[in-house]
């Protein structure tokens, strides 16, 4: 199977322009492409997972990635997806959150010999003057037609900033000028970023003639893939100071039974002849495919190695013994906590994060749902002294929650 073939068999295309010139671009190695990412955080997330998969299978068949770090995009915002104004950042925060991207992208695209190039948008966004920007691009671009847009549209009746309504024609202008630096004839991007992306199409062939090729490609669950990094507790980081490679691995491995063939076409290197066999799998099996899942995408992330440690502590977690939770996520206990020397269980369960609040964690312990090092707690007055909590105890609320508590 050749690799467009194997994007669309893997689930990875939605829209395409110029399909046939597409394939055999792609097939050949011959696509120059970019993806964008604007620096809203100091770390990318699992939302980002997919476009950085991808970047890197079209890479290992030939092609050219350019990673589109937005530092001049940043300080608009991307109203896609959006019920209301991000929140402005400085310069400052944006160069670093930018700094932070270049290092975990390495991890997946090799950038050495000129085999990919990673630039910053606002190395050209930003010099920009005004007055010539609008003569120049915007005279390329309908109000009427940009409001007919999906991201302007749900955001028209809550208020749209003259700010973000620039977006358009600020990515639109990426692809411009990544066309004309770098020979870029290819932008990906996601589902919801479709009108963006056919604006940079249409810029170049009304600025460059109509025989200039520019290709737009959209993800099909790029806008799902962004909902994959959010949890209940917040997003699902690719740093390992802000999710560590135990929690991440068990994100993975309790996604629903309806997502985990998904998920291991779109995100895995695995053979789709070995992730078709799945498709048989029934029941117990499809944890089989949750544990296949979380080992392969934190091997990618984080190393084999780290991979290796994870599957083995869930294991114990959650299999015959305990084990020690020594790769459990951390929860500290403050001097505030204790009373006469000793914490209660109620305490250490909220204040853990495994439950809302302390009658919540008295309802969890009076239904034997909470262990300590393994050990049922079903007395709402057990406590604990500090002696105890030095090296840590192993805290579960049900089958999937848990924490290390320790005091500071």
């Amino acid at each position: 199977m050749q690799v467009y073939d194997e994007l669309v068999a893997r689930g990875l295309i939605a829209q395409v322009t110029n399909e046939d010139e597409i394939r055999e671009m792609v097939n050949n190695g011959k696509a120059v492409f970019y993806i964008g990412f604007d620096p809203t955080a100091d770390s990318l997330h699992v939302g980002h997972f997919m476009a950085l998969c991808l970047m890197k299978r079209l890479q290992m068949a030939g092609n050219k990635p350019i990673a589109l770090i937005g530092g001049g995009t940043a300080m608009i915002g991307d109203p896609s997806g959006r019920t209301d104004m991000r929140q402005m950042m400085t310069k400052e925060t944006i160069q670093h959150n930018c700094d932070c991207f270049k290092k975990q992208m390495s991890k997946f695209i090799d950038f050495s010999d000129g085999k990919a190039i990673m630039v910053n948008n606002a190395d050209w966004l930003l010099p920009l003057n005004y007055i010539e920007m609008l003569r120049d691009v915007g005279a390329h671009f309908s109000v009427n037609r940009m409001l007919t847009a999906e991201c302007y549209k749900k955001r028209m009746e809550k208020g749209l900033s003259f700010l973000e309504f620039n977006y358009m024609i600020m990515q639109s202008y990426d692809f411009y000028m990544l066309y004309q630096k770098y020979g870029c004839n290819m932008q990906f991007g996601g589902d919801d970023q479709w009108s963006n992306m056919l604006g940079g199409t249409e810029l170049i062939r009304r600025k460059l003639g109509k025989d200039a090729h520019a290709m737009t490609i959209t993800l099909l669950l790029n806008s799902e893939g962004n909902k994959m990094g959010k949890t209940a507790k917040g997003a699902v980081w690719l740093d390992p100071e802000k999710t560590s490679p135990y929690e991440f691995y068990q994100y993975w491995r309790n996604v629903s039974d309806a997502d985990v063939l998904k998920c291991l076409r779109m995100l895995t290197f695995l053979p789709l002849e070995q992730i078709d066999e799945m498709d048989k799998w029934e029941g117990s099996q499809l944890n089989e495919a949750k544990e296949i899942l979380a080992y392969e995408l934190t091997k990618l992330v984080h190393s084999e190695e780290e991979a290796k440690k994870a599957q083995e502590s869930a294991r114990a977690l959650f299999g015959a013994g305990a084990g020690d939770g020594s790769d459990a996520p951390v929860a500290e206990l403050s001097e505030e906590d204790f009373k006469d020397g000793q914490v209660d269980i109620l305490t250490i369960v909220h204040k853990a994060g495994l439950a809302a609040s302390r009658s919540e964690a008295r309802r969890n312990v009076q239904q034997g749902g909470v262990t300590v090092d393994g050990e049922k707690v079903t007395d709402i007055a057990a406590a604990y002294t500090k002696e105890q909590l030095q090296t840590g105890l192993l805290v579960k609320r049900g089958k999937k929650n848990f924490k290390k508590v320790i005091v500071k």
